[in-house]
């Protein structure tokens, strides 16, 4: 369950795109419901027997940004259903294919369509054995932003000046309110990232440069304040603007950082650019 945590939705933040995929629900129980929008006139598959080894593995990492999970299964695969919806419980993709014959352990896809306009709030997914016994599972689009001031950093500089601090421990307060909620740690994989931004004045290489080095110099800082968890970092340059400007525009607003509590690496939706996390030790 992730209920120990807040949720923020895409309709209530401008964060969205860093939206993770946490799980919410893994049940095979003779009163198992079928996905919204599961075929009513199929006859109902048999929940796994108990004792019966039957797991999955799903890789969600592709969902939000590429639309797309994959999907691994112990014993030898039937038919796969997933159902996106948004927040509002409109469904974006209802999708069902027959993964028969392929092997156990075997990588199964499952891809959908959705434009922007459609921000996921929950993925359903209903997997079934070659025998009909089935498990299911569904995933909440989860984040936690922290709000924060922006450190200001001189020209060509990625250090965190004097004055600056006040700001960050603003920041680390709340990043320790956010995980104080989790007592019971069901977010095993809980990661804070930190992603420095520029404006598009000036060379995009060195942009992103700067942004990288700025980005590990907050993470370290988190790191050394106090922050326990895993702390990653990365740096997007002008490549994932807040405000769309043309080349060489001085706009405030895309000279930033973002700090996220996740479970999985927020995509962010940078143009032309994957993001590689480091770890600060």
């Amino acid at each position: 369950m992730c209920s120990s945590l807040p949720r923020l939705w895409h309709a209530r933040s401008p964060f969205a795109a860093a939206a993770a995929l946490c799980v919410l629900l893994t049940t095979s129980p003779a009163s198992a419901k079928k996905p919204p929008g599961a075929n009513r006139t199929n006859p109902a598959p048999r929940p796994a027997p108990n004792g019966s080894v039957f797991r999955v593995e799903v890789d969600k990492s592709h969902a939000l940004d590429e639309h797309w999970m994959g999907v691994k299964m112990s014993r030898s695969p039937g038919k796969v259903r997933l159902t996106v919806l948004t927040e509002d419980a409109v469904i974006i993709a209802d999708e069902e294919k027959d993964f028969t014959g392929r092997s156990p352990g075997e990588s199964l896809i499952m891809r959908w369509q959705q434009t922007k306009e459609q921000p996921v709030g929950e993925i359903h997914l209903h997997l079934e054995d070659r025998e009909g016994h089935y498990i299911e599972q569904q995933y909440s689009a989860w984040f936690v932003p922290i709000p924060h001031e922006e450190v200001n950093f001189r020209t060509d500089s990625s250090d965190v000046d004097a004055s600056e601090i006040p700001k960050l421990d603003a920041a680390f307060v709340k990043v320790q309110e956010v995980l104080s909620k989790d007592k019971a740690r069901e977010h095993k994989n809980l990661t804070l990232y930190v992603a420095g931004h520029t404006d598009t004045v000036g060379n995009s290489a060195y942009n992103l440069k700067l942004s990288q080095a700025r980005a590990q110099s907050l993470a370290r800082w988190f790191r050394q304040k106090g922050v326990r968890i895993p702390i990653a970092f990365e740096g997007f340059g002008e490549t994932a603007l807040r405000v769309s400007t043309p080349d060489q525009t001085d706009e405030p607003r895309n000279r930033r950082a973002d700090y996220i509590l996740a479970d999985d690496p927020p995509p962010l939706n940078a143009v032309g650019f994957k993001p590689a996390w480091k770890r600060v030790n």
